[in-house]
């Protein structure tokens, strides 16, 4: 127990804590862009987030008998996942597709979307209620919630999905 009165314990602990936040924030930036299909930050983050792993697994074992170290080595591991999910949130890097089905307003909503420059493809489709309108737009990211506040103003009963995309060729996309 004389551990937790120890200065250099909590350094330690904190260290490897600090080192474990580094390298899963990496890890969790890394397998995103893994997704979208980056091949050269990919390798880049991959290449720093296994070194610092090697160096916070390493503090760990050779100070096995410290429990800080394997708590800041643990509470490091859960921090840095979020942290990585907080810091990809604001880059907002790659596409997503939006989906929206509006019973009422569908062509109002495609007018002012594509008045604010956004390419939307319309379709005539069925509901459990009859003719609804289906709508499909792909933005950046970063533009998600802006799409979503013009489609809310136009029709707050409207229903909106979105998903990841990686495009492939061509299309529309807002500059």
């Amino acid at each position: 127990m004389d551990f937790f009165l120890s200065l250099a314990a909590w350094i330690s602990a904190g260290m490897i804590f600090a080192l474990r936040v580094t390298d899963m924030s990496l890890d969790t930036l890394r397998v995103l862009f893994v997704m979208r299909g980056k091949k050269p930050i990919t390798w880049f983050l991959g290449f720093f987030q296994a070194s610092i792993f090697i160096i916070a697994i390493t503090s760990v074992i050779q100070d096995i008998n410290n429990p800080l170290s394997v708590v800041g080595y643990a509470a490091g591991f859960a921090t840095g996942n979020v942290v990585g999910m907080l810091i990809e949130e604001r880059l907002a890097i790659g596409h997503i597709f939006i989906r929206i089905i509006s019973s009422r307003q569908g062509p109002a909503i495609t007018k002012k979307l594509r008045n604010e420059g956004y390419a939307v493809t319309a379709i005539p489709a069925s509901g459990k209620d009859g003719t609804v309108f289906l709508l499909n737009c792909s933005v950046l990211r970063k533009n998600v919630d802006r799409v979503q506040k013009i489609v809310n103003q136009v029709d707050p009963e409207a229903f909106i999905t979105a998903e990841d995309i990686r495009p492939v060729r061509r299309g529309f996309w807002r500059a």
